[in-house]
This record gives C-alpha cells, sequence and structure tokens, in this order.
C-alpha cells in the first residue's frame, strides 16, 4: 500500500523560506572576528558542532555581509553562545546597535580571538575550510579554545527569541 502523498509548495520565496526554518529552536550566538584593530561581530543561530576529534565547528554567514570578507582574512573567530539575559547583545550584533549596548560590551582574549564576556560558551577558532553554500560561506573553524558555564538558561530563538 503505498503512503499517501502530501502535499508541499514548490513555490515559496525567501521570507517563506525564513519563516519555516524559524520554526526550528535555536540556540543564539554571536561570532566575532577582527578586522585590523577593530572587533567586528554578528548574531548568528546558524552554528553547530561537525567534529569531536578534531574538534570542529561550523558557521554559515551570507556573502553580502562585511563579515565574510572579515572572517575570510583574519582566518580565526569566536563564537559566544548567549544567555537568557543577552537579548541586548544578540540585538546589537544584530545591527540594532545603541551607545547603551556598546558601552556594556566586554571582550576575553584566547590568542588574537576575541571572545565576548559573559555568554553560556566561548569558543575560540582557527579557520580550518570554507565551503560554497549557495549565497552564503560555510566556515568550518578548529575549536583551539573553549570554556562553558552549566546550569544557566540560554537565549532562543524559535521565531523570535524565547527564554525558559
Amino acid at each position: 500500500m503505498p503512503a499517501p502523498e502530501t502535499t508541499l509548495s514548490t513555490q515559496f520565496d525567501t521570507t517563506e523560506f525564513r519563516k519555516a526554518m524559524g520554526t526550528f529552536c535555536t540556540g543564539v550566538t554571536v561570532v566575532t572576528t577582527t578586522k585590523g584593530s577593530e572587533i567586528v561581530g554578528m548574531t548568528a543561530n546558524s552554528f553547530t558542532s561537525i567534529s569531536l576529534t578534531p574538534p570542529l565547528v561550523l558557521i554559515s554567514v551570507g556573502k553580502n555581509l562585511s563579515m565574510h570578507t572579515s572572517l575570510h582574512e583574519a582566518r580565526h573567530f569566536g563564537v559566544t553562545v548567549l544567555s537568557a539575559d543577552q537579548i541586548d547583545v544578540s540585538n546589537y550584533f544584530a545591527g540594532k546597535r545603541t551607545p547603551e549596548v556598546a558601552a556594556t560590551l566586554a571582550y576575553d582574549w584566547h590568542e588574537e580571538i576575541p571572545l565576548l564576556s559573559g555568554g553560556l560558551a566561548n569558543v575560540a577558532c582557527r579557520l580550518w575550510a570554507e565551503y560554497d553554500g549557495g549565497d552564503h560561506t560555510l566556515f568550518i573553524g578548529e575549536v583551539v579554545g573553549l570554556r562553558f558555564i552549566a546550569d544557566t538558561a540560554p537565549l532562543l530563538y524559535h521565531g523570535g527569541y524565547k527564554t525558559f
């Protein structure tokens, strides 16, 4: 007996695709690197571990973003997993920059890799590989430094910010 057929839309735009992907609950991170002597960063929920040996993680960055060029040139990056009380930090690095939030930002360093202070976890990476991913590039980083805080609530994204 054949399975019943499901009708899926084959005609969808980027807004619909983004909304569908937003139904998948993810953590929220800030990716940081250096551009000359400046620290640059962006909010990202496209972050995942991909290998234990060697320890590798993946981030996906739009090719149209200035962060794309910065990551490619710096050859290193940091990822900070945000806690539930860091919505303002997430918004700041998503482009809603205010002087009040800028004044509260602090960074820790692992070698030349900047990491936001106060997150649930910090992951310092050296660029391992880059892969074409359509309008994004998949940056693979080898983890060269790590720290985390247990028993703290994460900032989540599920069609908008969520905490628990």
